[in-house]
């Protein structure tokens, strides 16, 4: 079974069970136990050993984003306890009027917290919900900007978590430099640009289709004032300086612990090489428990919490993240049953690239499909480039810079854009708990939106092999795609209408 197509039942009956049945754990679970029996030919006994011996691996891999989430989510408990959020909401209500100026205002704060995809999830959604709320907009549209702002923003920005991770996944003994080939990669990363642009367009033109536009109909009947008014009348000590603070310090803290386990401030160390070679993961773990310290010092002394509650605010910031860590658990569990060391569903992807002589000019196109698939299925972009960039750099080589950009750029976007459309994405997960909706509402009010993009940018993939590789042209043609089929999608709302 191993390097098989059986390689990708595991995570395609977890999808479509998840579906059925909108039980995300329980599906997760009957794919990883699947999974886990494929590998073992399902021996009762070898089955489980192997499921919770992958379960613990990827746990204690990934211990530093456990420890991020939890982390992360008492310093949001503890601002929401003390009324920052509320008085921030009541000071933004005030200024952010309208659909969309909320929309714009959602976006924008998600493309300026570039430094982690889950950072982003877990904040814009704490900050951005009352306003929302207060201007009709549904939970499932701010689910939609937060996942959309964060892996694309991150995986574009040279200072970042992912392009530490993408300089590390090159073949060792190459020539490349990594960071470089990173910075090569943006203006042809096109799913992820055109995302951002489709965000742009949608919340100016207020144009929304599929599932999403059912939803904002919902959001417009629902009486939000009321609720935000009886929680007006509640007193708190808490101020806005209280949430601004919080987030500018985790923001910095984790900059800064970034570049120390880059080794930046040991000397002879550029920042571009410290980013590129630092732990982000554990960086983001620092930079969360240094937070909640500043949290401790600022609310302390101030009184705004008591010491006993701040003691409680932490414990049940541990608890309201246990759902998104335990999806997050099975997530990777899965992940890694279809992982190198088990089904191998990386190589099966791998040898089918190989074993197909296809023409070069082909390449960022049809690498784009193959990474949408693996990374729909295995849940991870990171798992996805790992594996695929090794087979980029084989398949073109060196001696072809701008393809060789192309399709890294390709294989870049296609994980971004698998990770979006899979329900068992991490980041797709964080993108509903931040917004606080429900994960499959979310999944299927994205899905139209995360299609019409990778379809354009298969398209101009193409033109980008076999026509032209001056990225400014393919980007206008993108974006005058986009417009063009959302014209369309209105016209064609208002006919359903009249029928």
């Amino acid at each position: 079974m191993n390097g098989t197509l059986w390689a990708m039942l595991p995570p395609l009956l977890a999808i479509v069970i998840s579906l059925i049945t909108k039980e995300v754990n329980l599906s997760l679970f009957i794919g990883i136990l699947v999974g886990a029996g494929l590998f073992t030919g399902f021996h009762p006994f070898e089955t489980v050993i192997t499921t919770f011996d992958i379960m613990a691996s990827k746990v204690q891999g990934n211990m530093g984003v456990l420890i991020f989430i939890i982390f992360l989510g008492m310093i949001v408990y503890l601002m929401n306890l003390s009324g920052a959020t509320k008085k921030y909401a009541q000071w933004a209500v005030k200024r952010i009027k309208g659909r969309r100026a909320s929309l714009l205002s959602a976006a924008a704060l998600g493309v300026v917290i570039f430094v982690d995809d889950y950072f982003n999830c877990l904040t814009v959604g704490t900050v951005m919900g009352p306003i929302f709320d207060k201007n009709h907009l549904s939970r499932e549209k701010l689910a939609y900007i937060i996942d959309c702002t964060a892996a694309p923003i991150c995986i574009i920005a040279p200072i970042s978590s992912w392009a530490a991770a993408v300089t590390s996944s090159l073949p060792d003994g190459t020539t490349i430099d990594g960071f470089q080939l990173f910075l090569q990669t943006i203006p042809y990363n096109f799913y992820s640009l055109f995302t951002l642009m489709l965000i742009l367009l949608t919340s100016i033109t207020l144009i929304d289709f599929g599932k999403m536009n059912q939803f904002e109909m919902e959001a417009r009947l629902k009486k939000y004032e009321e609720k935000l008014q009886e929680e007006d009348e509640a007193a708190s000590r808490g101020q806005i300086i209280d949430l601004i603070l919080p987030i500018a310090g985790l923001i910095v803290f984790s900059i800064v612990s970034m570049l120390y386990t880059g080794g930046f401030f040991d000397g002879g160390i550029t920042l571009g090489q410290a980013f590129a070679d630092c732990d982000a993961i554990t960086g983001l773990a620092m930079g969360s428990f240094y937070t909640v310290l500043l949290v401790a010092l600022l609310y302390l002394p101030r009184k705004i919490v008591t010491p006993k509650v701040f003691l409680d605010g932490l414990v049940k910031g541990f608890i309201h993240m246990v759902p998104a860590t335990l999806i997050l658990v099975f997530a990777w569990t899965l992940g890694g049953v279809c992982g190198g060391d088990y089904l191998d569903a990386g190589g099966f992807v791998a040898e089918f690239v190989q074993q197909h002589h296809i023409s070069l000019k082909l390449m960022p196109a049809i690498f784009f499909l193959i990474t949408i698939l693996l990374s729909f299925s295995t849940g991870t972009s990171w798992g996805t480039f790992a594996i695929m960039l090794p087979i980029t750099v084989s398949v073109i080589g060196e001696n072809s810079p701008t393809l060789l950009a192309i399709t890294t750029a390709a294989v870049l976007g296609g994980s971004v854009c698998g990770d979006h459309l899979s329900p068992i994405s991490d980041t797709t997960i964080l993108s509903s708990t931040g917004a606080e909706c429900d994960h499959l509402r979310h999944v299927e009010s994205q899905l139209p939106y995360g299609f019409l993009v990778a379809l354009i940018s298969f398209g101009i993939y193409l033109l980008a092999g076999f026509v032209t590789q001056q990225a400014w042209i393919l980007l206008i043609l993108g974006l005058a795609l986009e417009a063009c089929l959302l014209l369309l999608f209105k016209k064609l709302g208002r006919q359903s209408e009249k029928v």
